[in-house]
């Protein structure tokens, strides 16, 4: 044991003298309330920690005791399901042990360490392994089969003296036992600032299904991709994350509150254990760990609480599964980061950020990616950050810095969300990198999704044009064919971009019915615009019953009931070849 005194306090940052033998980042309990800190600077003698709870009251000459380990998650069955704060502490142990008032210094196993798990060894005594091998499993949660490997930090190949039978086990009883005399259990220790071992990264080809129309079709996220959220107050970024980790088709999903509103966490921790899953029908909470370090809470445990909570998506990474992690918000947390490098004194950039902000970024957002696991598995983790920028300016530092490290940008627009419009992701400013990519697979589901959506977007476009026209000389002085593009555009908004998110239908679309829709309203038009050739007022298109059909496919349709689309689109038929002869005559 490793032990200083405080010298020096300066709000969350203190620094503490004879810690020379310790290690950067390492973690230590400091004053008598034992507050967790972390080793973030050494020179000389001295240690500059940040402390990770409130320190209000500490006092110079207190002792500093070092763990002479870095900061770590415990890693094992039982994360599921779980709600922790920025450094792992699991806050309903906190609140049974302190109330709904969060006191320092407060501590709680971050995994229960008296509850027994079914083990089934997949191994044998003799068996040769290597680091990240798989020795058995546990079943975690009805849904999860949580694999027990050989630890990581365990370098080369060693052999099994010693294999548990089938049985239940607690966290901390001995499953297995190497030649070399090493103990393993159920859950073991990782650092969070040290990304965890893979054999390769992979190249994109399956998208991230959330459900919503706007983004898997208009601007996908592949599985193992990285994509921000930015907006202005009260645009949606926080919705819509509810939205995608409520939906999305990740096997995990890991939501970080870092830096976030109180009640925004609260309206998560209620809703999502009443979720059903659409896939299985059970609790979404089944496949979540929630991570809540509101803008309340002291400001370095935001700082550290994305790395917390990428650090728990690739353990289950390393299992083979697609893990989703929703961070809210990446701009409270770089605001965490300027405030501690204001303390530490450091030479400010941009906007007084500290000037490794990138480096910081592009460490988190490198942490994603589609992988093969040690074990020769297909894992991924894709990560959805949302950027709060003040006054809804993308200009500022985080959200350009955070414009080079992800390839999908759902630019939020105030004025549609003023207009209700939901999601409010702009077609105009938003874009997706990995549209040729998911081509392939979008097109196994309908061939006609590529085609629909270039129309689609180049009608948007066009539309945008001539609403500036609109607004000059209004809609009446336009030619009938641009009229219809207007119609066409809203139809388009209404029945395709919007979703309502308390309709028990749109609330989620399958990625068919997403297509046939879009496919629709585009036959719609393409129709509409020839037959307006052929001499037929708008007024005629307007008055047809397919354009009210077609809007309200969405909320319907049945997800499962493709069929009944196939009749709309039949109807649609009809009444425009009707149409068309009175005019073509």
């Amino acid at each position: 044991m490793i032990e200083g005194k405080i010298v020096k306090i300066n709000g969350p940052i203190i620094k503490a003298q004879g810690l020379s033998s310790c290690g950067l980042y390492d973690v230590v309990e400091a004053g008598e309330t034992r507050l967790t800190g972390e080793i973030i600077r050494l020179d000389g003698d001295i240690a500059t920690i940040q402390i990770y709870e409130d320190n209000t009251g500490m006092r110079i000459g207190e002792r500093v005791i070092s763990e002479e380990r870095p900061l770590s998650v415990y890693l094992g069955p039982g994360l599921v399901g779980c709600i922790y704060d920025g450094i792992q502490r699991p806050l309903k142990d906190l609140y049974d042990a302190s109330g709904a008032g969060l006191k320092p210094g407060v501590k709680a196993a971050a995994l229960n360490p008296v509850k027994k798990w079914p083990w089934k060894p997949g191994v044998r005594a003799g068996d040769r392994l290597r680091r990240n091998k798989a020795l058995g499993a546990v079943q975690e949660t009805g849904l999860l089969s949580h694999k027990i490997f050989l630890p990581p930090y365990i370098e080369g190949e060693e052999e099994l003296a010693f294999v548990a039978p089938e049985g239940e086990y607690t966290i901390e009883e001995t499953i297995a036992k190497t030649c070399g005399g090493k103990d393993i259990t159920l859950a073991h220790y990782w650092p969070v600032r040290k990304p965890r071992p893979y054999r390769e990264k992979l190249g994109m080809s399956e998208p991230l299904l959330t459900g919503q129309r706007v983004i898997d079709v208009f601007f996908p996220l592949s599985k193992g991709g990285t994509a921000a959220i930015p907006g202005g107050f009260g645009t949606g970024k926080t919705m819509t994350q509810h939205a995608v980790a409520k939906w999305c088709d990740a096997d995990i999903i890991v939501y970080i509150g870092c830096g976030e509103r109180g009640n925004e966490m609260t309206d998560v921790l209620r809703e999502f254990p009443e979720i059903k899953d659409p896939r299985t029908g059970r609790s979404l909470m089944e496949r979540t760990i929630l991570i809540a370090n509101t803008s309340n809470m002291p400001v370095a445990a935001r700082e550290v609480s994305i790395y917390t909570g990428v650090t728990l998506a690739e353990y289950y990474r390393d299992m083979g599964y697609g893990v989703a992690i929703m961070a809210d918000s990446t701009s409270r947390w770089a605001e965490a980061l300027r405030e501690l490098s204001g303390r530490l004194e450091e030479m400010p950039a941009e906007e007084g950020f500290p000037a490794y902000l990138p480096t910081r970024l592009a460490e988190f957002y490198e942490r994603g990616g589609r992988v093969t696991t040690l074990e020769g598995e297909t894992g991924s983790i894709s990560i959805i950050g949302a950027v709060s920028p003040p006054g809804g300016d993308f200009s500022e530092p985080v959200t350009q810095h955070t414009k080079r490290f992800i390839r999908c940008f759902w630019a939020l627009d105030r004025d549609l969300a003023n207009a209700r419009h939901y999601p409010a992701i702009s077609w105009t400013e938003s874009y997706s990198e990995y549209t040729e990519e998911l081509r392939e697979w979008w097109e196994r589901v309908n061939p006609h999704w590529h085609m629909a959506r270039t129309q689609a977007m180049e009608l948007l476009k066009r539309e945008q044009r001539l609403a500036q026209i609109v607004k000059l000389i209004g809609p009446d002085a336009l030619p009938d064919t641009q009229r219809l593009i207007l119609l066409t555009a809203e139809m388009i908004k209404n029945g395709f971009l919007q979703q309502n998110a308390f309709d028990d239908i749109d609330m989620y679309c399958v990625p068919e019915k997403q297509v046939l829709i879009l496919k629709l309203i585009m036959d719609f038009y393409h129709r509409a615009f020839e037959i307006i050739k052929a001499g037929s007022p708008l007024i005629k298109i307007r008055e047809l019953q397919s354009m009210n059909t077609l809007v309200r496919i969405k909320n319907r349709v049945e997800n499962t009931n493709t069929a009944g689309i196939r009749d709309i689109e039949n109807a649609m038929n009809e009444e425009l070849d009707k149409l068309e002869k009175e005019y073509r005559k």
